[in-house]
């Protein structure tokens, strides 16, 4: 009789001893960023700009609050957002915004600021972390980017910009830092069930002049083979299994979510 084949060993994510940041913390996807990597073990910077949002994410976090470290951040100052990179093993660039305009009608000062918090401020937050993850020969950075990275939509010029910058920000990262132990990885949700998202539901609504349930299965999730917004909670496994030991040839790449849109 042979004898029973050994359960296969599936590594699990442990982060302990080592600090994450997560930026955009206070709510949706960056809320549940901080939340998994704290379950894992991390001490996680938990940064925004919306500290009653840090709050509530603390009170959230129940037993683990003690694994989170919110900091009031506004990522438009970006030597704050650099020197509040040092030391970081593991590095979530989420933070965004969203404006849905035509082109000749979008504020150019709104377009300067989302490049600011959404390219700009990703650069210099990498640039703040990887002289300690070169240091140790080991980091993870996860880039939240958007099926926006991969593909455009009319009226948003500035964040499908932002994204399509952050993608070859992230390839370059894993370019560098491969000889370094550092990866760099962007994830890439389609509409996910975030405040961000609900917003583009009434802005896109009085664009179109459309309801705002015509704007979801119309518009937002038309492309999308699965017709149903992803949860945030989702993305953080994603950027869980990121970090974790069993992706550590993954680099330089893009893990796509979004229900089939880019099967098309």
């Amino acid at each position: 009789m042979t004898s029973p084949l050994p359960a296969p060993h599936i590594p699990s994510l442990d982060l302990g001893g080592r600090t994450a940041l997560v930026t955009g913390a206070a709510g949706g996807i960056g809320r549940a960023c901080a939340l998994r990597l704290a379950a894992a073990g991390a001490r996680v910077r938990a940064v925004d700009r919306d500290a009653p949002g840090l709050d509530a994410l603390v009170e959230q976090a129940g037993g683990l609050a003690g694994s989170l470290e919110p900091l009031v951040l506004d990522l438009t100052d970006l030597d704050a957002a650099e020197r509040a990179a040092a030391g970081t093993d593991v590095l979530v660039n989420n933070a965004g915004f969203q404006l849905v305009r035509p082109i000749e009608e979008f504020p150019p000062e709104v377009f300067h600021t989302v490049l600011t918090v959404m390219l700009e401020a990703p650069f210099r937050l990498i640039r703040g972390a990887l002289p300690h993850m070169y240091g140790q020969r080991w980091g993870r950075i996860v880039n939240i980017s958007s099926v926006h990275g991969l593909r455009a939509s009319a009226y948003k010029s500035a964040y499908v910009a932002a994204k399509h910058g952050l993608e070859g920000l992230s390839k370059t990262t894993a370019l560098e830092g491969a000889p370094h132990g550092v990866t760099s990885n962007c994830v890439n949700p389609g509409y996910v069930r975030t405040p961000l998202v609900e917003a583009q539901l009434a802005d896109q609504a009085r664009t179109h002049g459309i309801t705002e349930e015509r704007v979801l299965s119309e518009v937002l999730l038309k492309d999308s083979a699965v017709k149903r917004l992803l949860e945030p909670e989702e993305v953080a496994e994603a950027v869980a299994y990121l970090c974790g030991p069993q992706a550590s040839f993954a680099t330089g790449t893009s893990l796509v979510l979004d229900g089939g849109w880019t099967a098309h």
